[in-house]
């Protein structure tokens, strides 16, 4: 088990956080017909969307009740209602989640009492659903954030019932934020070879896959898990829970449907695609299909291509505590070894990270470590590009935000081909950082760049010297 060291800095001085708020939203943005409301000032909400805006390349829907000076000191819970009713007279959306941010909780609004206000003054809009989370930037991650607004779609949207098995071929899938769009698509075709259907919540492969639509703006999101979708879960024969940040959620949803649970901390590399695929065999009662059995062949094929570059690899990671346990089991499992990792916030969770010690901290923290166990390549989000940079190192993109990085928030990590392609992703960056043995080039060549030939010609014969 990893160690879990506390750095003692008063601040971070090259930050990797990002914040619970955005984490929370990108839940929200997976709903369909949804809208995430930061409750906040106008920079809060306007930080978070250029974040999304970079990452997916898309515009995003993100609104804020533009908390100002006067609201901050004499009390905001005007604006939560009046937001709520312009969003809802506006745009008619299905879904609203209401996200706090740091201003709001250090002014200590009471945002479930705002919504309850707001139900009381405007009967009329019953039918908008509004999510509430307190999600406070100053603790936990993009992850946490997200984990938290899952357990709240869950808590506000899924009913108690004791409909379990009901549709026999629906499975709920709930989602990790270390999962990209990629990743969504990938699982839901995985579940739909074993004849499936998948309810994922929340669902970013729908809403965020980055494809055009007739619409030119959208003031809601395209795409996504609907709310009719949602209340129907605990008719599901079983929940596929991806990611250890999930477990709460997992816990709740399990409580109010008693819909069994398979839960999993990683869907790449050999032995997690398998335990996968496994539950999936068992659930729908069906084989593996063959084009399985041979995605499975292809990756051990290139696990055993890859092997010489990759063993003994020195790697160091930075992410979220669910990336870092994915990724590192996964280099670990091809022979690498992960020789400095870092989290920007604590978890039980990184004792299982296959590495000597996890710093929580920021990337001065990484770098300093990766320095001095001679590190060769860098996994972590754009935030890490300098400090590649600085370490000599390459780096390969993984994470949120990826903004120095086109189509990164497209890209599949999980299943078998998945991680063939890491793999050869991963081989081709270690070829690339050794350099063949120079050329020799004799002295008698001649030399096109100095324009001179150094070519000694023999004598003719018979010519005496």
């Amino acid at each position: 088990m990893a160690e879990i060291v506390h750095p003692k800095k008063a601040l971070a001085v090259n930050p990797l956080k990002v914040s619970q708020p955005v984490g929370a939203s990108l839940a929200f943005l997976g709903l369909a017909r949804a809208v995430p409301l930061m409750h906040g000032s106008q920079g809060c909400t306007a930080f978070g969307k250029v974040f999304f805006v970079r990452h997916f390349r898309e515009p995003i829907p993100l609104q804020t009740t533009a908390m100002d000076q006067v609201s901050t000191i004499m009390g905001a819970d005007e604006n939560v209602v009046e937001a709520l009713r312009t969003l809802c007279e506006k745009n008619s959306p299905e879904v609203i989640g209401l996200v706090t941010t740091g201003l709001s909780e250090t002014q200590g609004t009471d945002i479930h009492r705002a919504v309850r206000d707001f139900r009381t003054a405007h009967p009329e809009y019953a039918a908008t659903a509004v999510v509430a989370v307190n999600t406070p930037d100053y603790v936990g991650c993009f992850e946490s954030g997200h984990a938290l607004a899952v357990e709240a779609i869950i808590n506000t949207l899924v009913a108690e019932s004791d409909a379990v098995g009901r549709r026999q071929r629906q499975v709920n899938v709930l989602a990790s934020s270390m999962l990209t769009p990629g990743d969504i698509e990938a699982i839901r075709e995985w579940t739909e070879a074993f004849g499936l259907r998948a309810i994922v919540l929340p669902d970013i492969g729908d809403a965020l896959d980055g494809h055009l639509t007739e619409a030119e703006f959208s003031p809601l999101t395209l795409g996504g898990t609907p709310a009719s979708e949602i209340a129907i879960m605990g008719e599901s024969v079983a929940t596929l829970v991806i990611g250890g940040s999930l477990n709460k959620a997992a816990d709740l949803l399990k409580a109010r449907t008693g819909v069994p649970d398979w839960r999993f901390d990683s869907l790449m590399g050999l032995d997690a695609c398998d335990d996968f695929t496994m539950a999936l065999a068992q659930i729908s009662g069906r084989p593996v299909p063959p084009r399985i059995d041979r995605h499975r062949a292809q990756l051990q094929d290139a696990m055993v291509d890859c092997h010489f570059m990759l063993g003994f690899a020195r790697v160091a990671l930075a992410g979220d505590p669910d990336l870092l346990i994915q990724m590192g089991r996964f280099l670990v499992g091809v022979g690498a070894e992960v020789v400095a990792a870092v989290s920007p916030a604590k978890a039980e969770r990184l004792a299982g990270v296959p590495c000597e010690k996890v710093i929580v901290g920021d990337l001065e923290d990484l770098e300093n470590h990766a320095r001095g166990a001679g590190v060769q390549l860098l996994v972590a989000n754009s935030h890490g590009t300098e400090t590649a940079r600085r370490l000599g190192v390459p780096l390969l993109h993984a994470g949120f935000p990826l903004y120095d990085l086109v189509g990164g928030y497209a890209r599949t990590w999980v299943g078998y081909r998945a991680a063939r392609q890491a793999l050869f992703d991963l081989a081709n960056i270690q070829l690339g950082q050794h350099h063949e043995i120079e050329a020799y080039r004799s002295f008698y060549r001649d030399d096109p760049a100095a324009g001179e030939s150094h070519v000694c010609t023999p004598p003719a014969i018979g010519v005496v010297h």
